[in-house]
């Protein structure tokens, strides 16, 4: 079973709009979506899409939390949460032609030391059930500076493997305790090294440098340039071979996140690992949902992605 770790989960509102957005005027809203979200929520909708068992943890509160569970319910998606008085947030996705995709993410409500305790004790007992941990996004107000390094050493004591998607300050705090695998994004890495990532060939060497540290598994999303991984076995470049039609490109790191931990649990090797997890990513790229596709669209996509090894200048 793969678990997926959301604490800063919201109610994601995908609206559609029937004309480019103008400034300061009244707007109709073509369609709504609602989704439960939070990037480890979409971690979760897609392992549950690539056929595997999975279970959604995390902090949830108020009327809005309840939603929340209902439509993880309706997605045939697990979930086992720690319940708080305060409301969970709501975050709009706003999407047009001129634009594309304009987010507005609520900061979300302040944990109490207590509440964090109680995740912390459910999280324990959840890792026990466990063969995968994922740890994904941001996290509330209140909780530990240094929650994501308690969490990853707590998993890695019982010896599963966990992965780890967070930028700034929490994937620093992260990288001490060395988990199985970190996703960052170009702009992430970036953040992380100091340093600008100008093409895909500097982002194999920085993922190869975090690999070498104590970092089995480095993958950095490159957006329309795919993925790279490196691993002990050398560093991949993951590509889709033609353009496809995108529809949205929220929740795609997170896709690429399920599709690796499913590559993970399967024992894929790196390269099928990658192919697999830049072919999930593809896919939801494809739809109009936020972590979603069509799982016919994903097996015809899986060949045409392509995987070179690459040769790493020193």
């Amino acid at each position: 079973m793969i678990t997926t770790v959301t604490l800063n989960a919201a109610i994601d509102k995908a609206y559609y709009m029937e004309r480019e957005i103008v400034g300061g005027t009244v707007m109709r809203v073509k369609k709504v979506q609602n989704t439960a979200g939070g990037k480890g929520l979409n971690v979760a909708r897609v392992v549950e899409l690539c056929g595997e068992e999975v279970l959604a943890t995390g902090i949830v509160g108020g009327f809005n939390g309840q939603y929340l569970e209902q439509m993880l319910t309706e997605d045939g998606v697990a979930h086992d949460f720690v319940h708080v008085k305060s409301e969970t947030r709501s975050c709009i996705n706003i999407l047009d032609d001129r634009f594309g995709s304009t987010e507005f993410l609520e900061p979300g409500f302040e944990i109490l030391p207590d509440e964090e305790s109680d995740f912390l004790d459910l999280f324990r007992r959840l890792i026990a059930k466990s063969d995968i941990v994922t740890i994904s996004g941001s996290v509330p107000k209140g909780v530990s500076a240094n929650i994501y390094e308690k969490m990853i050493k707590m998993v890695k004591a019982e010896g599963k493997p966990v992965i780890l998607d967070t930028g700034g300050r929490l994937l620093a705090s992260g990288l001490l305790a060395k988990p199985t695998v970190i996703k960052p994004n170009r702009e992430e890495l970036s953040a992380l090294l100091g340093k600008e990532i100008e093409d895909v060939s500097v982002a194999a060497t920085f993922a190869e440098q975090l690999s070498k540290s104590g970092i089995p598994y480095v993958i950095v999303s490159l957006g329309k340039d795919g993925a790279i991984l490196a691993c002990k076995e050398g560093v991949f470049h993951g590509k889709p071979t033609r353009k496809v039609k995108i529809k949205n490109t929220v929740g795609c790191g997170d896709s690429m996140v399920g599709g690796f931990a499913v590559a993970l649990l399967r024992g894929y090797p790196p390269s099928q690992a990658l192919q697999y997890a830049v072919a999930v990513a593809t896919a939801n790229a494809m739809s109009e949902g936020t972590g979603n596709f069509d799982p016919q669209i994903l097996n015809g996509l899986i060949e045409k992605i392509a995987v070179k090894k690459m040769k790493i200048k020193q």
